[in-house]
């Protein structure tokens, strides 16, 4: 009787570690950035996908327009926004029939709950493009977070009898159906299952990320797309979830190349190395704009003070620090 009193307890304290195990192990790193360049690669699948009519509606033989620049200039970084995880893209499409020769698409992909309530920031944005360009908007909220009652699809104001109702198209992942997507022909069905597949699937070993991964390869083997965007959407549903260890992912390239019997002149992670790169291109040439505006104002500074203007008044016109302005 001791005796199986103890290993009744030694089953009890191995189950309550392999419980303890669990309930500690993290859920695989997700990579929310990476909305960023799927959807500047694949925004025609992403029409397409959203819209039946797509080929009726939009002329595909104009190129699109990505007003990121603008789009951050309207629309700063929330303040104390660590750990808020969304990605704003604002995009002229042409259109092929109707008054209007482009529209604006505005698309927000959100990862959770920011300080403002995403419905109040989706109405904000759209007050802002449609006074600066004037055109008709059309706006969509891709919800990638995981909580099941969390879905804002309107923003209400009333006050003295003003009323204001600002309604935006929502799609969020973890209410769809996997089969659905599965048998959908489109490309882009590909991104939305793998953003499904990590929320469905939060806590998992490598092994088992590795064949989702495999899994997800396949779907998108059956889709026709060039090799260009093969590549791209590659490197999304590679990355978009990371593996523990760096080894599975070597593991993963081998297997991905044996399944397509053929290698790429540039790998997945190249492809994301690129990209980097291209934005820190772009980061910089914005940068050295910043400086030479700023050796700009100098030189007025400069040329300001042996005119004998007050240090005040160089400082409000040039918007440079009065003592940078003093030691020159």
């Amino acid at each position: 009787m001791p005796e199986e009193m103890t290993i009744t307890a030694q089953q009890k304290i191995k189950t309550s570690d392999d419980k303890k195990e669990s309930q500690e192990k993290k859920a695989p790193a997700r990579d929310d950035e990476l909305w960023k360049g799927i959807l500047d690669d694949t925004f025609e699948y992403f029409l397409r996908f959203f819209f039946p009519n797509a080929e009726e509606l939009f002329d595909f033989k104009k190129k699109f327009v990505f007003l990121d620049k603008e789009f951050n200039r309207l629309f700063p970084p929330e303040e104390n926004s660590a750990g808020v995880r969304f990605v704003d893209k604002l995009v002229k499409v042409h259109l092929k029939n109707g008054g209007a020769k482009f529209i604006l698409v505005h698309v927000e992909v959100q990862g959770s709950k920011g300080h403002e309530e995403l419905s109040k920031r989706m109405f904000r944005y759209f007050y802002r493009a449609k006074d600066k360009h004037n055109v008709s908007i059309a706006a969509f909220a891709v919800l990638i977070d995981h909580v099941k009652s969390y879905h804002p699809k309107i923003y209400k104001e009333e006050y003295l009898g003003t009323k204001l109702s600002y309604e935006f198209n929502t799609y969020k992942i973890l209410d769809q159906d996997e089969t659905k997507l599965r048998a959908d022909p489109n490309p882009f069905a590909v991104v939305v299952l793998t953003v499904l597949m990590a929320l469905k699937n939060k806590k998992i070993k490598d092994d088992q990320l590795k064949e989702i991964k495999m899994d997800l390869t396949r779907e998108l083997i059956k889709r026709k797309v060039s090799k260009v965007k093969h590549d791209k959407i590659m490197a999304f549903l590679a990355y978009y979830v990371n593996f523990e260890k760096q080894e599975m992912m070597r593991i993963f390239e081998k297997e991905v190349q044996q399944l397509t019997g053929r290698t790429t002149p540039m790998g997945v992670k190249e492809i994301l190395l690129e990209r980097r790169k291209k934005e820190g291109i772009e980061i910089g040439i914005e940068q050295g704009e910043a400086i030479g505006r700023h050796a700009e104002a100098l030189e007025i500074a400069r040329e300001m003070k042996k005119d004998k203007f007050p240090i005040e008044k160089i400082a409000k016109l040039t918007k440079l620090p009065v003592e940078e302005i003093q030691a020159l």
